[in-house]
């Protein structure tokens, strides 16, 4: 088995964030561009990837991924067996940067092989080590207190028992009442997280985290600029609350720099980020050994995406799902979708598919209304 053509597919998808009118988005996006890759074999076999570009995340776009995969990378994957995933992957490696177009050529390539073997991807990962469906956690834009605890009330009524809170975005004194209001409106057996998006300084981090024990925070996501791993481990050693780190841990080198540093109680992983479900892998397992916990993150991935993370959440023990929730939340926002089974088959949870490979079919005519130039 030889591939023989990679085609990359542009498509846009409109996006509702659920929570109505939004008067300042907050550098939110409402309409996602992803990349679909599709591997072809000489034995008319394929397997499809995704590509989550957003440059204020990665620095990457939709086209300019697919310019790099269609004139450097996909070169030089023509002729190579697929099944040899990592010698595929190793062609990639001395390009720079640029994890999501790598991660979408991976997961081609792990689709490809699953059909192949008629497996789905988690078997090919290790095989599932814990239960299919997963719990989800929602997260809450950074609009207004009212506007978030309606989300809040609606989204527990539809099932969800973890919500995130975006904030960071706003003055210290906003968010702490945005999450005193939302506390008030779910009560507390509902876990809620924040997550600042790097928003914070160090300083802002600390003074927050008594008003966040008092509302019964469960953890806070990258409190701090995703290059400070020095104040992220200082805002570890002056409170309580455990600290994921999630922007600031892209690559293995940076889980590495991480863990010495004793920067986060917790690791956001996934593929995209992670530049494959590979580099997910040993990252957690790195972490594992260091006793540290990891969830599965997220960048608004589209149904194919969303897919290959599910997959890893189910296969990859230290993915700890059942504590941190998943943020595989991309096909509940996105308004459009092409491929079946849908991933989300009940309000608060995502059900890995079960097929070879990622599991998906995908609806090729719908496809093609949604590409765009």
């Amino acid at each position: 088995m030889r591939i023989t053509h990679i085609d990359t597919i542009p498509i846009q998808i409109p996006v509702d964030r659920g929570v109505g009118t939004v008067r300042d988005a907050k550098g939110f996006r409402f309409t996602s561009q992803i990349l679909l890759v599709v591997i072809a074999t000489d034995g008319d076999e394929t397997g499809v990837g995704e590509v989550t570009a957003s440059p204020d995340w990665s620095g990457e776009t939709c086209l300019g991924a697919k310019a790099l995969i269609d004139s450097h990378l996909a070169p030089r994957l023509i002729g190579e067996d697929p099944r040899r995933l990592r010698a595929c992957m190793d062609r990639l490696a001395k390009t720079f940067a640029n994890p999501f177009a790598k991660a979408g050529l991976e997961m081609a390539l792990f689709d490809l092989v699953g059909k192949h073997l008629r497996t789905p991807v988690y078997q090919l990962l290790g095989g599932a080590a814990r239960d299919t469906n997963l719990p989800l956690r929602f997260p809450i834009m950074p609009v207004g207190p009212a506007e978030s605890a309606d989300v809040a009330k609606r989204m527990v009524a539809e099932g969800f028992r973890t919500l995130k809170l975006k904030v960071g975005h706003d003055p210290l004194a906003y968010d702490l009442e945005r999450i005193r209001v939302v506390r008030e409106a779910v009560g507390s057996d509902i876990r809620l997280t924040v997550d600042a998006n790097g928003g914070w300084t160090v300083n802002d981090a600390i003074r927050a985290a008594g008003p966040l024990e008092d509302y019964g925070i469960a953890f806070v996501e990258q409190p701090v600029h995703r290059l400070d791993l020095e104040g992220l481990a200082e805002v570890r050693r002056r409170i309580r609350l455990p600290v994921m780190a999630d922007e600031s841990v892209f690559t293995v080198q940076d889980a590495l720099r991480c863990l010495e540093l004793r920067a986060a109680d917790i690791i956001s992983v996934y593929p995209g980020k992670n530049g494959g479900l590979v580099n997910t892998q040993t990252i957690a397992q790195l972490a594992e050994a260091a006793g540290v916990h990891c969830a599965i993150g997220s960048n608004l991935e589209w149904d194919v995406g969303s897919a290959a993370m599910a997959h890893a959440s189910v296969a990859i023990p230290n993915i700890q799902v059942e504590r941190y929730g998943a943020d595989i939340i991309g096909p509940i926002f996105q308004t459009r979708h092409a491929t079946t089974p849908a991933l989300s088959q009940s309000p608060g949870f995502v059900t890995v598919p079960d097929g070879p490979g990622l599991g998906l079919n995908v609806d090729w005519d719908t496809i093609e209304l949604l590409r765009y130039a």
